[in-house]
């Protein structure tokens, strides 16, 4: 997930600022030399034009909630590497020189880095947000999951333990969209695993309490509320690991 995150004043919430120590982004294009405290916006200098290219468009995430949820239960600090791009069908992440190509390569990049400066890495794990632009396209829940497997079943090749998976909200708009068939696949590829545990279905509660600013996206509370809620559930799974 991108982030596209702003205010207003019904929902004047901003990005909760990181807690001190709790995680670190890893840029692996714009200066891959060193980490950086996690801020927003997330990512936003991580444009590659051969691979993950969106300029200008990162504004407001779940990233620092997330991590701020996950340190808070485990003390763990987490490292993150940006590797979104908004409005992306899962055709496009297939590992055949496109955005999978791009992510992992990043990915390697950041585990080298760390393994360079001597930083031990307790657990990898990839954090997914996607579908809404399958759901425009009528992808079908079959083709989605086979995808979603393709696409899994690379990330593991290339060390990522668990997918914690978010799933998508609602349509907000009037083109009368149906996400209905992607959501319910992403749930069962949650329950039929292997590795892939539902983090988080709240974004399917904001349509109706009025937090989606557009068509698509999210008021930052939004954002915050469900990657707290996603951190907290990749903290508990990760202390029964």
């Amino acid at each position: 997930m991108a982030g596209r995150g702003i205010t207003s004043p019904q929902w004047p919430q901003p990005a909760p600022s990181l807690t001190p120590g709790a995680g670190y982004e890893y840029r692996a294009v714009s200066d891959p030399g060193q980490l950086h405290p996690i801020a927003e916006p997330f990512g936003a200098e991580e444009n590659d034009p051969n691979g993950i290219f969106e300029p200008g468009k990162k504004t407001g995430s779940l990233v620092p909630a997330f991590v701020n949820a996950y340190y808070e239960q485990t003390g763990v600090p987490v490292v993150g590497v940006s590797a979104s791009q908004g409005g992306t069908e899962i055709a496009q992440w297939q590992g055949q020189q496109d955005l999978l190509t791009d992510a992992l390569g990043r990915f390697a990049q950041a585990n080298a880095y760390l393994q360079e400066v001597s930083m031990p890495v307790g657990h990898r794990f990839l954090v997914w947000c996607q579908g809404e632009t399958d759901g425009d396209r009528e992808t079908t829940p079959a083709l989605y999951k086979a995808r979603f497997r393709n696409l899994w079943a690379q990330c593991r090749q290339a060390g990522l333990e668990t997918c914690f998976l978010v799933a998508i909200g609602q349509y907000n708009g009037v083109k009368g969209c149906d996400y209905t068939a992607i959501h319910a696949a992403q749930c069962e590829l949650a329950r039929e695993g292997p590795g892939v545990v539902l983090a988080s279905d709240d974004f399917g509660t904001m349509q109706a309490r009025g937090l989606m600013k557009d068509s698509y996206h999210y008021y930052q509370q939004a954002y915050n509320e469900v990657g707290a809620k996603a951190g907290r559930a990749a903290a508990a799974y990760r202390e029964k690991m």
